[in-house]
This record gives structure tokens, sequence and C-alpha cells, in this order.
């Protein structure tokens, strides 16, 4: 059966190979929360569909009108399979529920790596989730690679990191266009505070941030704030 929970997705577990993010436009907030509790109502009235998927979460957009899917999957195979079978039919009950919602595509990634506080560090339950979607010029997997290792020399190299930051789990995806970072924050007042400071975005005016900014081939950079809303796991 499946399982309502308010953990939020351990990002580099190993037995998920396949992470997918995908997002939808609903519009308001009360359509935000009427969209997730159909999600809810959807899954949790049928067993979970398939072994192979780890776990489902959904979050609300701090802009009031998108959602963001993440859907944890052992394999590309395991979610081809499911969607033959099982998917439309939630999507149906779904936009029966809440018609008009636009889906705006899914995005096939694979967990490169990740930064996490110190060894140590007292745990604490992210109270936002960043997402930052870097798109380069056309497929190249070697250029997504390297520009991950760059922000993380960027990091190490941080002359005054900002409090607040918890993790940061770099995810490429097939394509070979994209790199999403899922960055896990104390509060969204925290990732706010980080992006005000000197410097362009939450790194500060160093030649190591700027190489990163400025890498060849970089098309675009977006950031959105979200809450985690709702997570589904097996029972």
């Amino acid at each position: 059966m499946t399982r309502r929970t308010d953990a939020h997705p351990r990002l580099a577990r190993p037995d998920a190979l396949a992470p997918f993010f995908s997002s939808w436009r609903v519009g308001t907030p009360e359509r935000q929360r009427q969209t997730v509790d159909a999600i809810a109502r959807t899954w949790e009235n049928r067993p979970w569909p398939a072994g192979d998927l780890r776990g489902y979460h959904v979050y609300t957009g701090h802009d009031g009108s998108t959602l963001l899917h993440h859907s944890q999957w052992a394999s590309e195979q395991a979610y081809e399979a499911f969607a033959k079978v099982h998917r439309q039919e939630r999507v149906d009950e779904i936009d029966t529920a809440v018609p008009g919602i636009e889906r705006l595509g899914l995005g096939r990634y694979r967990h490169y790596r990740a930064a996490t506080r110190e060894a140590g560090a007292t745990a604490v339950v992210p109270g936002c989730v960043v997402i930052v979607e870097v798109e380069f010029e056309g497929p190249d997997p070697d250029r997504q690679r390297a520009w991950v290792d760059a922000v993380f020399e960027a990091l190490e190299s941080e002359p005054r990191p900002h409090p607040g930051g918890i993790s940061a789990h770099f995810h490429l995806s097939t394509d070979g266009t994209r790199v999403l970072n899922y960055a896990e924050w104390e509060s969204a007042r925290a990732h706010i505070d980080a992006l005000a400071a000197p410097g362009d975005g939450v790194g500060s005016a160093t030649p190591q941030w700027e190489r990163v900014q400025n890498w060849p081939g970089l098309k675009s950079s977006t950031v959105g704030r979200y809450d985690h809303a709702l997570g589904l796991v097996p029972r």
C-alpha cells in the first residue's frame, strides 16, 4: 500500500539510480493546496504501483503557482513500465479534481555529487528547498561534470560561507544539457539573505565563482524556492 510521510527524500540513496523532476503550473496558492490534496487522495487510494519506485515527493513553489515533483526510481525502465500501466489513471483523477493543470515537462537525471554540512553538525529538518536549474547550449556530458566540479572548487574556497545551508545535491540530465541542484536550507530567509550578500548568487565575488558564472556554453540559470508538501512511500 501507499503511505504518506513528512520526511524529506534521501537524495543520494544508492538504490534510486533514476531521479526524475517535473513541474506543474496550477495558478494560485489555493489551487496548489487543492492539487496536493488530490495527488494524496489519488495515490493513497491505490496500491503502491511498483517496487522499483522508492518515493514520490511534491513541493509547493513560493511563487504561489507551481508544484515541483520528485520521484526516485531504480531505473528508467521501471518508470516506463509504470507510465504504460498506472500513470494515466492517476493523471485523469487529479485533473478531474483540479482542471486546467499545465504540465511543464519531465526531466530525467542522475545524481552526481553532494555537498553537506560537516560531520557531527546537528541535524536540521530543511525549512526550504531551493532548486537551481542550469541549462547549457547543446548536449555535453563532460561540460556538465566539469561545471559541477568547478562549483565545488568555488564552495571549498569560499571565504565567507553563508549560514543556513544544509546540503546541495547536483544532478546531471541524461540528455547532457542541464544541471539541477537540489539545495536544502534551514529557511527561505537564510537563502534570501545569502542572495542579498555581496557577490552574484550565493557565492562571494571570487575568481572561482566568476569562473562558474561565466562558464563557456552556459545558456541560462533559474532559481526557485519550495516547501515540502507531500511525501509518498511504500508501506
